[in-house]
This record gives C-alpha cells, structure tokens and sequence, in this order.
C-alpha cells in the first residue's frame, strides 16, 4: 500500500511552494473545468494572438531554420549569464538610437521573462541587510495599489512590501481612476528609512491605468532623492508591445531607474524572455543570480526578436497592429459592460492600456472572492480584486469599496467567450446584490 510522504519543507520551501494568488491564476488558465461546464476564460494574463506578429516570427524561425546550422548553434550552447550578446547589442543600439539613452550593453541584462527578473531585484532590495556592521530590514515600496499579483509572494523573507493605497476620481459615465497619493508617498518615505526600492507596473496590472510622463517622472525624482531604485515593469508598454491608449505615456529611462521589459505581450509568452535596463552595477547582479539559479536564459526568444529589434519592425508591428487589435477588443468590451450592467451600481476603470478591465460592482453583497467561485462554477473565470491590495497594513478599511468589490478581468480573449462571460457575470452579481 503506498503511503503518502510526510516531507517537511524549509520556511523558504514552506513561503514559494505553498498558496499564492499567482499559483491560483495561472492553475485557472491551464486546469480544464470539470466535464459539461462551458469556459469563459476572462481570467489569466495570456496574450492574444496577433496573426501580424506571428507572421513576423514565423519568418525569422525560417530565417534562422535556413542559414547553414543556425538553428543548430542556438540549441546546442548556453548563453552567457547576462543574456545573448547578439541580442543585447541590439537592445542597446536600438534605445540609445530611439530615445537618446546612454544605454550600453552593460546596461542590460536578460531572464527567464521579467517575473524571474523581479524575483531577483526584490530580493536584492529588500529582506535584510548587514553590511556596515549594522543589521536592518528594507522593504520595496508600492505607490499605487491595487498592483500586480505576481509580485506578492516573491519575497525569500516575509512582509517584503508597504503600499500607498491609490487616490480614485469617479465619472459619471460609469468610469473610474486611479492616481498616486503622492503627498501620502512623500510622507512615507520620509518616516521610513528600511525602502529599499519603489515599483510600479506601467500600464498597472490590473487595473489598466498608465501613469503619466509627469507622474512617472516625479516618481523617479524621488528614487533619486533616497538613493533608491525605481522599477518601472513595462510587460505592456513602449516601445513594445504598445499595448498602450493614451498619448502621455513616453518610455523613461535614467541612473536611478530599473526597467523591466518584456517580449511575452508581443506574442512569444512561453519563450521567457525579460529585458532588463539598468545600472550595470545591478545588471552584474542579476547576471550573477542567474547564473546561480538558471545558468543562463533560452536563447530562442532572442534569437527570434533581435533583428526585429533592430531594425525597429517589431515597433513598427506593435504600433500598427498589436495596440489597435487590443483598443478594438477593449472597446468593444467595455461596451459590453455597460449594455449588460445598465441600472446597477457598477463602474470600470478608464481602460489606458494592458489586457485588463478592472471592474467594480460597488453594491454586490458578497466578497470578490466569493464571486469568484460562484462565477467559476457557471465556468467564467476571473481573478478577486482581493488578491492586488498586498503590503496594506488593513487593505479592507484603508481600500474601502476597492479591495472586496473589483474583478479583473481579461477582455483579449475570443469576442464570443469575452462577451457571454461579462454576461454570466452580470447576472450573478444581479442575484447577489444588496
């Protein structure tokens, strides 16, 4: 008979191996739902395809395919533990190129998709530190919540994050956003000494907003006043994949910034690719850290994107074709949502760019989460807006009316699916409503 094991894991295997809301989105978006129940996959953050850009990479597979024994090479070695460098001369020319940044290849580095990246850098910058004969704890500061789930539980120590919650304007056309509370962020840091580094996702993950060159600018500014770094994670941004709606939103780069790009939102997710950007002092960091943990990046996704790169086609595609394939799907979806909510106390977020809606049923009588798993059993997948508001000391009175009354949901998914699942939700919320 077999018995079960009865292993007992580290605190670090106990922390990582354990339940996360990472864990459960990306179980959502690969678990079949039981035999009979329809899906509606509104839920995880896989990409849609893009025929324009798949043309672009099936053409530079074939590039590759045809030259001598290319493709032989690319499989057969690692790269260094920095990246391919190849392809990181490419990145580097085509930023200094394009927006006049001093950026050389020592500037940057490549992981296994920018979530390895930001495992690295929040745990160089947070946890704890006792260098100077002293010993302190430092954590990364968010200044805009709701923020990415990834980010949550990436910390090898406990309680890594402090949050700002977000300021939010409503509109009457049933639309919302949110901005920084930077008064609120100016006061942290300065009663705070253990920051270590401030994040932001841009376009916010989940909720669609983009902060502004203003915005992000001052936030780099006081980076540089603390001798800290910003990470900016621009997974969705510019110059690619420009999943991007509104014009005040001009790539920033300086010494006191970090930034994270990405090619899995311009079509190529499951080749893990992050792009890095930064000082090279942390580029040798994460160059070290990967050789310890992955020896080195896949090589295929740079492989397959440094002429695109270079020569500013990939730009080109995203600008013409990715960022109006996903306006159009945005549009038409929030549409959707105010046919089908119409007389009910609901409201989304101004759709600014990336692959969400953040919806907000102000009046439903139940906890997001719960309407997760009702709405799971009627085979619509979401994410409970529950699972954004880490590193709020009380998420619930502090974000009020935020933290357990939002949905995000995924609109880039086939119309049909999209549009039978806004539908499915909007009737369970009516049936729960107070």
């Amino acid at each position: 008979m077999h018995m079960e094991s009865q292993y007992i894991f580290s605190d670090f295997g106990e922390k990582l191996a354990g339940k996360s809301g990472i864990l459960q989105l990306m179980d959502d978006l690969g678990r079949p739902l039981p035999a009979g129940v329809t899906p509606y996959r509104l839920g995880g953050g896989n990409p849609a395809r893009v025929p324009e850009t798949e043309a672009l990479y099936r053409r530079e597979m074939e590039r590759i395919m045809a030259d001598g024994d290319l493709f032989e090479q690319l499989i057969s070695q690692y790269d260094a533990p920095q990246g391919r460098i190849q392809f990181i001369e490419a990145v580097a020319e085509f930023l200094s190129r394009t927006y006049g940044w001093n950026v050389r290849p020592e500037n940057i580095a490549v992981t296994n998709g920018s979530q390895s990246a930001f495992f690295y850098l929040f745990n160089l910058f947070s946890g704890t530190f006792s260098s100077g004969g002293k010993i302190c704890r430092k954590k990364i500061l968010l200044p805009l919540v709701p923020e990415y789930i990834g980010y949550a539980d990436q910390g090898l120590e406990p309680d890594i994050f402090a949050a700002i919650p977000a300021r939010c304007d409503f509109f009457e056309d049933h639309t919302f956003k949110y901005h920084i509370d930077f008064e609120r962020l100016e006061s942290y840091l300065a009663a705070h000494t253990d920051t270590g580094a401030l994040c932001v996702s841009r376009p916010t993950n989940p909720s669609g907003n983009v902060l502004t060159d203003a915005e992000i600018k001052r936030l780099a500014g006081l980076a540089a006043q603390y001798n800290i770094p910003l990470f900016v994670d621009n997974a969705y941004g510019l110059p690619f994949p420009d999943i991007v709606f509104i014009d005040d939103a001009a790539p920033y780069w300086d010494d006191h910034v970090v930034l994270s790009m990405s090619l899995s939102k311009i079509g190529l997710p499951s080749l893990r690719t992050g792009i890095i950007i930064a000082d090279p002092q942390i580029v040798k960091a994460l160059s070290n850290l990967n050789a310890v943990v992955a020896l080195a990046s896949g090589s295929l996704g740079q492989a397959i994107a440094e002429r695109c790169i270079l020569s500013g086609e990939i730009v080109k595609t995203a600008r013409e074709y990715v960022r109006p394939f996903y306006q159009q799907r945005s549009v038409r979806a929030q549409a959707w949502i105010h046919e089908f909510f119409h007389g009910s106390e609901y409201a989304v977020h101004r759709s600014e760019g990336a692959i969400f809606l953040w919806l907000m049923l102000k009046d439903c009588a139940i906890p997001s989460r719960e309407l997760y798993r009702l709405l799971k059993d009627r085979g619509v997948v979401t994410v409970p807006g529950e699972q954004f508001f880490f590193g709020v000391e009380n998420p619930a009175r502090e974000c009020a009316g935020h933290f357990d009354k939002c949905l995000r949901l995924n609109y880039s998914g086939d119309p049909e699916e999209v549009r039978r699942g806004l539908q499915i939700i909007s009737e369970v919320y009516k049936e729960n409503r107070l």
